[in-house]
């Protein structure tokens, strides 16, 4: 239609142009806890069935809560310095994301399984990675840094959206060890996959949601939404919230506050409960923002504006979390130094363990990539061993 043509009438104008919004708004269906300037808010008959799972958390678990999202902020930042030093050769931040991930992270059993996506190290702490170990496949010295089954937090899958594919076949599998609905705490599993918003546009990722479904496989799909897929915007990624995609596949959907950490860590243990009981899948939307850069090779400031970085400020999960502790007395300057103190001692650690991790040998390349031996991959390292022989004359 040219400028100058009129539509009919009763015709929808049409427009390639994204709508105005606030795209700090998480709307009313948003599960909080807790407001950006860290007030309580009240219990409502919709967060009601996440609530009773704040009841049983006293003082030295606020503080945990807290002292988790500074530390991992803090590896964070140890990550960011270590790439920009020529340490490492890339860096995933999640800056700005802490509360989401610790808030899940935390919900977890220790026989939960985690599949994470590149960026989830605040899940790994919560798991009980060390945070050295996430460093060496960014160094480039290891394929993952650490053995999944230690922690059952896999290894990063850098395959966008891939992760979540292998999260319901694992949980396939735990159902089908009797793992799931037995009633003892200690043996009934869940399975927890972790993309970002961008990973909802992947095939994968939708295949994942006919598997869970139609298995009712015990498996929580915690969608990060945190509004930019590298350099694209929500917008160009889908024209519903991701939590409302769960209503197709038939299973419940979610959305919370992902810069809240209690409402993080109450919906997320909702839904593991509701997956180990044997209701099957739900699906979280973490509603929150990356405050960084996609990775320390992307530049944001190419394709966003500094207002809307300004605007999530504001609505920072540490400064949150940190007003309410200190308005119920639970924290106070002195506690807030020595956590710095440890994170400080912390980074020194990371610091300390990348510069000194060994390179590998290079024959290793050829060790793992079956399980038993392989003609093709022994006539490949022999050849590669020979013209390494060749330098040392």
């Amino acid at each position: 239609m040219s400028d100058d043509e009129v539509a009919p009438e009763g015709a929808t104008p049409t427009s390639h142009e994204p709508p105005e919004r606030d795209i700090t708004d998480g709307g009313p269906d948003m599960v909080q806890f807790l407001a950006a300037d860290g007030t309580r808010l009240e219990v409502t008959p919709q967060t009601e069935p996440y609530a009773a799972y704040l009841e049983d958390l006293d003082e030295d678990d606020l503080r945990g809560l807290l002292r988790d999202l500074i530390l991992v902020r803090r590896v964070d930042a140890e990550g960011f310095a270590l790439q920009r030093q020529g340490e490492l050769g890339l860096w995933p931040s999640l800056l700005g994301q802490e509360a989401a991930q610790v808030g899940a992270g935390r919900a977890m059993r220790p026989q939960d399984y985690a599949f994470p996506g590149y960026r989830e190290h605040g899940v790994a702490w919560c798991k009980g990675v060390p945070p050295e170990n996430l460093l060496g496949m960014f160094r480039g010295v290891n394929h993952g840094g650490w053995d999944s089954n230690d922690n059952n937090f896999h290894l990063y899958t850098i395959v966008i959206g891939n992760q979540m594919l292998h999260a319901v076949g694992y949980a396939m599998g735990v159902d089908r060890d009797g793992a799931v609905g037995t009633g003892d705490p200690e043996r009934d599993t869940a399975v927890m996959a972790f993309t970002g918003d961008g990973g909802t546009a992947q095939g994968d990722f939708n295949e994942s949601l006919v598997f869970a479904a139609v298995t009712n496989a015990p498996v929580v799909f915690y969608v990060q939404n945190n509004h930019w897929a590298i350099s694209e915007p929500n917008d160009r990624q889908f024209t519903i919230p991701p939590y409302r995609r769960a209503d197709g596949f038939g299973f419940p959907g979610v959305r919370v506050d992902g810069n809240d950490v209690l409402a993080s860590y109450a919906v997320s243990r909702y839904a593991l409960d509701r997956a180990r009981n044997g209701q099957g899948p739900t699906l979280i939307e973490a509603f929150t923002y990356r405050m960084g850069a996609h990775t320390t090779s992307d530049d944001p400031t190419k394709y966003r504006i500094s207002a809307e970085v300004d605007a999530w400020k504001a609505k920072d999960p540490i400064d949150r979390m940190t007003a309410y502790l200190r308005g119920r007395g639970v924290v106070d300057d002195a506690w807030l130094e020595r956590t710095q103190e440890e994170a400080d001692e912390l980074a020194a650690r990371i610091r300390k363990a990348c510069q000194t991790m060994p390179d590998p040998p290079h024959e290793e390349m050829f060790a793992h990539v079956y399980a038993e031996p392989h003609r093709l991959i022994e006539r490949e390292a022999q050849a590669f061993a020979d013209y390494q022989a060749d330098f040392e004359d």
